[in-house]
């Protein structure tokens, strides 16, 4: 029970400073994305498609980040069925809603090839493991759905851990953006997913 609380409190404080870093850098700061787009290193073929898109993949990443950790709570679980349950299709929707932005964005990563098929290994994982999870509970399976749920919303952690990865292999190591970025996808949701099985096998599900 503790642990289960501890995890809901860690992954809302986290939720939380990352979505008030990306909301102010993407849309205060710099809400043209001239800088990330001065790290480009392949030509886009619509600067202003591109921009929409990666607005409206922010966007729909944030509600995820908000809707998740209430989805974990098993306190409203209980005693706010319905709120549970409204909060759980506004997370799903928001998934799937971030498949055509999501995977716009990926033809056009940092990294090249390899980055590109990360990216899409990324997203088609993401939108698998949230369909599984809606699935499930669909079926009345509630174990299997709060473990395919729990997966789901360690992949929208996705992005903090490249943002991470990158700043430790490119400014730490000194290995090139590119190169930086292409592993980070690739270890992003690699790591993420080990911590969901590991969180999967320590916590009563």
């Amino acid at each position: 029970m503790r642990s289960r609380k501890a995890l809901i409190i860690t992954l809302s404080v986290i939720a939380v400073m990352w979505i008030f870093h990306t909301a102010s850098k993407n849309f205060i700061v710099d809400p043209t994305f001239s800088k990330f787009l001065s790290k480009k290193d392949i030509k886009l073929p619509n600067i202003d498609l591109w921009v929409i898109m990666i607005r409206l993949h922010i966007v729909l990443a944030i509600v995820a980040l908000i809707t998740g950790p209430l989805g974990l709570s098993k306190r409203i679980r209980t005693k706010r069925p319905s709120l549970h349950r409204w909060n759980g299709r506004i997370y799903v929707v928001s998934v799937i809603l971030n498949v055509i932005p999501g995977y716009y964005v990926s033809f056009y990563a940092n990294g090249g090839f390899w980055s590109v098929i990360g990216f899409l290994i990324l997203n088609t994982l993401w939108l698998l493991t949230t369909v599984n999870g809606y699935r499930f509970i669909r079926k009345g399976q509630v174990r299997q759905h709060r473990i395919w749920v729990l997966r789901s919303f360690f992949l929208t952690y996705a992005n903090l851990t490249i943002y991470i990865i990158v700043t430790i292999f490119h400014k730490g190591v000194g290995l090139q953006y590119g190169s930086s970025y292409t592993l980070a996808v690739w270890l992003a949701f690699t790591i993420n997913l080990l911590l969901a099985e590991l969180v999967i096998r320590k916590s009563s599900i």
